[in-house]
């Protein structure tokens, strides 16, 4: 009995001891784990907040851009498994045509109007922003109810909000850009900078979250998706507060004196604009003096427009600058419509040259995963160039990434093999990436203030119903055509495009270069010299023409708390 209840004891002493060595070896891995956290999180800020980023709030705009994306893509997996939003890859076309139809054309169709309605609460983007992820931690709280149901009237509605929710936030974060820019770091590159880590996230969560989906469920991934949300929303709120646009109007009716007598150049029947925001070298980059699209809103209040019928002016010149956008913004979204009409028709083309066995040489399933690597990569290679980018213009590299497009489409055409497809889908990514990007920076330079959210919107609209087209185009082309056939045909398109944009850039170019007056010379075209242009005054051309005029003006106060330090308050 003794050696019985001896045996007893050293075994309970054993398994303390056991236990011990256990919680100790557990506490030792933890506060290592806890370490190398901390440590990935230092070096990620460091990264974040580099070149005066930190200073200026670029930095924490970038981590809130990566929750943001994080998000999504937890979003995106968890209802990958819900049975209505499977891509009915291996169905009829015609259901993938209407798939297409059903969760694209919607949100084209009321992404335009985002942006007006952030245009009017330029004062508030941070609040804006913080809308946009509460409203989505909410709604991603009733998904998770309804995913084991699979209640497709609750889920479709949620998943198009959330689809639009996150479209507002990226139009509103793509419009704060120029006040958060360090002068260090350009338009392009700072977007990149933005890009990359929202792609790394992204890509990050995307693994974590299809493993917490098998392991948990669905319905517990989009309620801790909730959390991550709400969190990125109080992160919004205390972006910096130069974030938000001064209220001009507030501050034009507070600090000018009310009886300024209209001046002739500020008519605004002239339809005179001036820009408020395009950096000083602007003309110098673009070929086009006074690239800004802005309306003057200090000459609109010294006409007298501070009434009903100023603020029915302003709003009339606000729809003619978004609708005339100016040929640079012009040329740079014709140029990536023709590219997302690439990426789509490559996307379902390809899709189905698989299914059908016409591109042999590799297993369906592993050529689908090669093409999809080779597109992921793309978009990372594309943000990564952008980054490292310095001075070179926006418009450049638009039409490299278009002639780019055009060369390898051409060429995987010619010799159609499984991995000229696979080096076309890297392509087009890198294409579809880089150039978007170069859009986003010509947008912020050259749009004013009070439309720049606009037009980001119809811009973003345009382009995903370009990737659509596309798509239709390749559903059915892979009906009846072969690889190379349908790649020919989109290799000429991109080929046409591509000449008539140039021919487009080269003739204003050389218009523009023989209209703009020398300061305080004669205007272009006067017979016999004409009169002297009065030095100081801004000569105005004919309404028609592609210039835009510039009006002399004061330069506006920015609020006292508008304290943005390493970039041009204005």
């Amino acid at each position: 009995m003794a050696n019985a209840w001896n045996r007893v004891r050293r075994a309970s002493h054993a398994t303390a001891g056991a236990t011990r060595r256990a919680g100790r070896s557990a506490a030792h891995a933890g506060r290592r784990l806890g370490r190398g956290t901390r440590s990935l999180g230092q070096a990620t800020r460091r990264l974040t907040h580099a070149q005066g980023a930190g200073r200026t709030g670029l930095g924490r705009l970038i981590e809130l851009t990566s929750a943001h994306s994080a998000g999504d893509a937890f979003v995106t997996v968890a209802l990958a498994g819900a049975l209505f939003f499977k891509l009915p890859v291996g169905q009829a076309r015609g259901q993938v045509a209407l798939y297409l139809l059903v969760t694209m054309i919607p949100f084209t169709v009321v992404a335009p109007f985002v942006g007006p309605v952030l245009d009017r609460f330029r004062s508030g983007r941070r609040y804006v922003m913080a809308g946009t992820l509460f409203a989505r931690g909410l709604l991603c709280w009733g998904m998770a109810a309804a995913i084991r149901p699979s209640d497709a009237l609750t889920l479709f509605p949620a998943a198009l909000a959330v689809l639009v929710l996150s479209k507002a936030y990226n139009v509103s974060r793509a419009a704060i850009m120029p006040s958060v820019l360090p002068a260090d770091i350009t338009l392009v590159a700072a977007n990149a900078r933005v890009a990359l880590f929202a792609l790394v996230a992204a890509g990050a969560a995307a693994g974590l979250s299809t493993g917490l989906t098998a392991w948990i469920g669905a319905d517990w991934v989009l309620r801790a998706t909730t959390a991550l949300f709400l969190v990125a929303g109080v992160a919004a709120v205390r972006l910096p507060r130069h974030v938000d646009s001064p209220d001009l109007e507030a501050d034009l009716d507070a600090d000018l004196e009310p009886d300024l007598e209209p001046g002739p150049e500020a008519d605004p029947e002239l339809g005179v604009t001036a820009d408020l925001g395009a950096a000083p070298h602007t003309a110098q980059e673009t070929g086009t003096p006074g690239a800004g699209q802005g309306t003057d809103l200090g000459a609109d209040h010294k006409a007298g427009l501070g009434t009903g019928q100023g603020r029915k002016a302003r709003s009339r010149h606000r729809w003619r600058e978004l609708i005339r956008v100016g040929p640079v913004v012009g040329e740079a979204v014709r140029a990536n419509a023709a590219i997302r009409v690439q990426a789509g028709f490559l996307v379902f083309f390809l899709l189905f040259l698989v299914q059908d066995g016409n591109i042999p040489g590799l297993a369906p399933h592993i050529t689908l995963g090669l093409l999809a690597v080779a597109a992921g990569g793309g978009g990372f290679l594309g943000a990564a160039v952008a980054s490292w980018t310095r001075s070179r213009s926006p418009q450049i590299i638009i039409l490299g990434t278009l002639a780019l497009a055009t060369v390898t489409t051409m060429v995987t055409a010619v010799f159609f093999t499984l991995w000229t497809a696979v080096v076309v889908a890297l392509a087009a990514a890198f294409a579809q990436g880089l150039g978007k990007l170069a859009l986003d920076a010509i947008i912020q330079r050259e749009i004013a203030e009070e439309v720049r959210s606009s037009t980001f919107g119809v811009a973003e609209a345009l382009l995903q119903i370009a990737w659509v087209f596309g798509g239709l185009a390749g559903l059915v082309m892979s009906l009846s055509a072969h690889g190379p056939a349908g790649l020919a045909v989109v290799s000429a398109g991109l080929a046409v495009t591509f000449v008539w944009l140039l021919v487009r850039r080269r003739t204003r170019l050389a218009a523009t270069a023989g209209r703009v007056p020398e300061p305080g010379g004669t205007p272009p075209d006067a017979p016999g010299g004409g009169a002297p242009t009065p030095q100081g005054a801004a000569w105005a051309p004919h309404e028609e023409s592609d210039i835009t005029p510039v009006v002399p003006r004061e330069p506006l106060r920015p609020r006292r708390d508008d304290t943005k330090p390493l970039t041009n308050p204005y």
